[in-house]
Parts: structure tokens; C-alpha cells; sequence
């Protein structure tokens, strides 16, 4: 015997055509049930959902009248910064209940939630787009935003946009007024700062060079030049005083002779011719002298002692002396012995010739002493001069640091009062081309629009949608109660579950009053949810299209 099987572990048979038919058919009103009431439902919520218009206005953004390159902008922020900054203030809390208790806006919605959750209603309702570049014929473009608004009402929709508008526009000019006033008054103040410590450094430096006068570290150069020619002039006035006084050597050597002379032509003796020639060879050998003198002095200035051009000029200088003292000493061994005078008229004449030369001579000599004089004053003058200048130059190295620092401290507040000025006038000239409205601003564009049709809600979509839904849990429904009922329904479930062959099928058979009475009742249950549907429908269709649009 074989043993039972377990009609519940046998797999189900797969699936034709067929059989999705017959499913269709025993479970058409499980189906059709939840999509007609979807369907109901989404009609209702459809016409009783209120509109929402959209109400959009454009603003372009106006370039400055003025190239930038003349006057450049004194302020740093970019539009689209300035638009986000303006579109926080412009959806401020106080500005957004002005406008909501000016244009009585969500009157419903403020009786049943706290005023902050209608502030954010509204806020979300508003949307500012980002600055856009549009092309306008061809190559022309401009710069320009969105501003728009959703609410029930398309009228208030419209006015609560514009106001939004003209908020942007106001914030926009109070904005860059703002910012261009305050930027020129930091820089007046800068600029005034700058001012004052430069004032007080340039006074610093005019009253330490006028304390150092001379001895600055710029006045080094022209110290040195002056220093150097002080010197060559105290040369020139040393080689002159040595001058002088060679020749004052000379003529009181002269003066000597001549009176030698002019005693023996008193006393009467004749002298021979060799001692006249002796007398002129000793005047010739004192010129000599003196010349040779000066010469070697002036060698000494410019070389130094041991140069070869000088020892030969020292040289033949005590040469000379030499000549001179043997000349001297021969006049003195052969000194005649003095005589009578005689009284002869030429002796007569040459005493007064000589008297005449030695007054002459003389005369030259307190010439030179007064020459003497003014040039010894001179070098005084000019060594008291040299020694000034020499103490100038050797204190310009510790002043040194001190006056860089105050020049270098002068310049830096110089170059930073020039920059400061600049930055003012130009931040000035930016504030009064901000204040007689020529700065970048805001300009409406398209107005805002007065919406003909709503936005929301999207009534094709939202009835599609519902029945949709309720189509699919229809089916969901369908095949979950097929899934259930495991019984036989036909000879290919027969044949699949059974094993055995069909010989032949009895029909069922059920009382014919039964069957019409329940094909009745269905038939006036979906007549009743068929009238109520409708009714439904077309009470909300009345209620949107007689109540809300007028």
C-alpha cells in the first residue's frame, strides 16, 4: 500500500495564460474594489487640495556707469555674495511678519501653529535663484536673478513678490551705500593717522639737521671736497708766508750789503772793483739761496724727505750756503783799513743813491710784512676752518645710525601717507558715485508676474498616481487570496495535483435563487460605492471649481 501524500508540501504548478484569466476572473471585484476607491479618494484630495500660484520677478544686475578702471569699486564683496547677504535680511524674521500681518497672509495656518513654524512656511514658499549670465541678440549679455514667491491667493502671490523686489533693490542700495561710506571713512582715518606721523617725523628730521648742520652723513662728500680745498688754499697760503719771508731774508741781505757800502763811501774809502764784484756776486748768491729755499720747500710739500729730488735739492742748497759763508769769510780777512774820508762829489752821489736803494728796499720789506700779516690771518681762518670740517667729518659716523633711522621712518610714512591718500580719493570719488545712484545696482527687469494657472497640486498626477496605487493593491490583494486558496479549480490542477487521468467532471450545482440573490447584492453594493464615489467626486469637482475659483 502506498503511502498518503501530503497534499500541502506539493509544489504549484507553473502558470499559463489560461490561469492569469481565471485569476482575473474569480478575484475582479478584489482588484477593482481598491482601485475605484484610490481613485475616489485621490479626485477628493485632488479638488480639495488648495492652489498654490507662483508669482516671478526678474532682476537685472547693472553694471557701474563708470569703467571701473577710472573709478575702481571700494567694495570687496561680489553680487552674488551681496544677494545671499541681502536675501538673509530681506527673509528676517521682523521683515517677514511685516509682510505677513501688511498683506494678512496665512490667516488658517497662524490659528492653528506658533508664529516661527509659519516664518518658516513662508521662507520656504519664497525662492531666490543664483545670478545668471543671459545672452540677449547675439553677443550681449547681462546678469540677472529670480525672485518668486508661492502662495494660495495669486493677488497677494503677485504683491508679496513685488515687495520682495523692492526689498532687494532698497537692501542693494543701503548695502553699497553702507559699505562704500564705511570703507572712505576708515581710510580718511588711516589716512589721517598717517598724516600726523608723518608731520611728526619730517619735524624730527628738519630739527636734527638743523642741530647737525654740516655734519650729516649726505654732507660727507661735499665736507671732503671742502676739506680738500681748505688744505690746497692753507698750502698755497704756507708757500706764499715762505715765500715772503725768503724774500724779506733777500732784501735785508741787500739792505745789509748796501749799507756796508754806503758806510765805506762815508768813511770816504774807495773800494776797488773786486770787492764791488764780491758785493754783487754775494747779492746774486742770496737770490740763490732764497730761490733754492723755496724750491725745496715747495718739493717737501709734495714728496717726502727721503725722494731723491730733494736730497739733490738740499744739496745744492747747503751748496750754495757754503759759497755764500766762504764769500763771507774772504770779505772778512780782506777787510781794507779805514781811511780819511775825502770829499769827492761822486762819493757824495753814491751815498745818496745807496740811501735811496736801502729806503726802497725797506719800503718792499714792511710790504711784505704787511702781506705777511693778512696771510697769517688767513691761515689761522683757514686752519680753524680745516679743524671744523675735520671734527664734522669724524662725527658723521656716530650720527649715522640715527639719521638713517629717521630717514628711513620718513620714507616708509611718506610712501604709506601717498598710498593712503590715493585709496582715499579714490574711495571718495566711489562713495559719491555710489550716492548719485551710478555704482552697480539693481534694476527690475520682468515685474512680477500675476499667475494665471497653479503650480500645485498637479491634479492628472495626483489622480493617476492614487490610481495607480490602488490598482496595484488591488492586485496585492488579488493574489494574495489566490495564493491562499488551495483548492482544486480546474481538470489541469486535477491532473497536476492527482496524478491520475480524468475520465469526466461533474458540474457544480447550486440553487438558482442563491446565485441571483448574491449577484444581486453585488450588484447593488457596487452601485451604492459607484454613487457614493461619484457623488464624492463631483462634490469636491463643485466645491474647487464653484466655491474656491470665484
Amino acid at each position: 500500500m502506498q503511502p498518503t501524500q501530503d497534499l500541502l508540501s506539493i509544489p504549484r504548478r507553473p502558470l499559463d495564460v489560461e490561469d492569469y484569466v481565471d485569476i482575473l476572473r474569480r478575484h475582479k471585484t478584489w482588484m477593482a474594489g481598491p482601485a475605484f476607491a484610490a481613485l475616489v479618494l485621490s479626485v477628493v484630495v485632488a479638488f480639495l487640495w488648495p492652489d498654490t500660484y507662483l508669482s516671478e520677478a526678474m532682476v537685472q544686475v547693472i553694471a557701474p556707469q563708470v569703467p571701473e578702471r577710472f573709478v575702481p569699486s571700494n567694495v570687496n564683496s561680489e553680487m552674488s555674495q551681496r544677494i545671499n547677504q541681502m536675501a538673509q535680511t530681506v527673509q528676517s524674521r521682523a521683515n517677514l511678519i511685516n509682510i505677513i500681518q501688511t498683506n494678512s497672509l496665512y490667516r488658517t495656518e497662524l490659528q492653528h501653529k506658533p508664529l516661527e513654524d509659519v516664518i518658516e512656511t513662508m521662507r520656504g514658499a519664497i525662492r531666490i535663484s543664483q545670478v545668471e549670465n543671459l545672452q540677449v541678440s547675439g553677443t550681449r549679455q547681462y546678469s540677472a536673478f529670480k525672485i518668486s514667491f508661492e502662495y494660495s491667493n495669486r493677488n497677494l502671490a503677485q504683491k508679496v513678490t513685488q515687495e520682495l523686489v523692492r526689498g532687494f533693490i532698497d537692501e542693494n542700495i543701503r548695502t553699497l551705500s553702507g559699505q562704500s561710506t564705511a570703507t572712505t571713512e576708515f581710510l580718511k582715518d588711516e589716512w589721517e593717522s598717517s598724516k600726523k606721523t608723518l608731520d611728526d617725523l619730517e619735524n624730527r628730521l628738519t630739527q636734527f639737521r638743523l642741530q647737525n648742520s654740516g655734519r650729516l652723513p649726505e654732507q660727507l662728500q661735499s665736507n671732503l671736497a671742502t676739506l680738500r680745498t681748505l688744505e690746497q688754499q692753507l698750502a698755497g697760503i704756507n708757500e706764499a708766508i715762505n715765500r715772503i719771508g725768503q724774500e724779506k731774508l733777500l732784501l735785508e741781505s741787500q739792505i745789509r750789503i748796501y749799507r756796508d757800502q754806503l758806510q765805506a763811501l762815508k768813511q770816504g774809502a774807495d773800494q776797488p772793483l773786486t770787492t764791488a764784484a764780491k758785493n754783487q756776486r754775494m747779492i746774486d748768491l742770496e737770490h740763490e739761496i732764497v730761490t733754492q729755499e723755496t724750491n725745496v720747500s715747495s718739493m717737501k710739500e709734495r714728496y717726502k724727505d727721503t725722494h731723491p729730488d730733494v736730497k739733490s735739492a738740499e744739496a745744492q742748497l747747503a751748496m750754495l750756503r757754503k759759497q755764500r759763508d766762504t764769500l763771507l769769510k774772504e770779505d772778512e780777512e780782506k777787510k781794507p783799513e779805514p781811511v780819511a774820508p775825502k770829499k769827492n762829489p761822486s762819493h757824495i752821489q753814491g751815498v745818496r743813491e745807496l740811501e735811496a736803494q736801502v729806503s726802497g728796499l725797506q719800503s718792499q720789506i714792511q710790504a711784505r710784512d704787511l702781506d705777511l700779516e693778512e696771510r697769517t690771518k688767513s691761515q689761522k681762518q683757514l686752519v680753524a676752518m680745516i679743524n671744523q670740517y675735520n671734527d664734522r667729518i669724524q662725527s658723521s659716523p656716530v650720527m649715522e645710525k640715527t639719521y638713517t633711522e629717521l630717514t628711513r621712518d620718513y620714507t616708509l610714512a611718506k610712501t604709506r601717507y601717498d598710498e593712503m591718500n590715493t585709496k582715499k580719493s579714490q574711495s571718495e570719488i566711489a562713495t559719491s558715485l555710489e550716492n548719485r545712484g551710478q555704482g552697480e545696482r539693481l534694476q527690475l527687469l520682468d515685474p512680477a508676474s500675476l499667475p494665471e494657472t497653479p503650480v500645485k497640486p498637479k491634479r492628472l498626477v495626483v489622480v493617476g498616481a492614487g490610481t495607480a496605487i490602488g490598482l496595484l493593491v488591488g492586485i496585492f490583494i488579488g493574489g494574495a487570496r489566490e495564493m491562499k486558496d488551495t483548492a482544486i479549480k480546474n481538470l489541469k490542477d486535477a491532473r497536476a495535483y492527482t496524478n491520475l487521468a480524468v475520465l469526466g467532471t461533474v458540474p457544480l450545482l447550486e440553487n438558482d435563487l442563491v446565485v441571483r440573490r448574491k449577484r444581486r447584492l453585488l450588484w447593488a453594493a457596487w452601485l451604492a460605492a459607484c454613487v457614493c464615489g461619484v457623488a464624492m467626486m463631483a462634490g469636491s469637482m463643485y466645491y474647487y471649481y464653484a466655491v474656491t475659483r470665484v
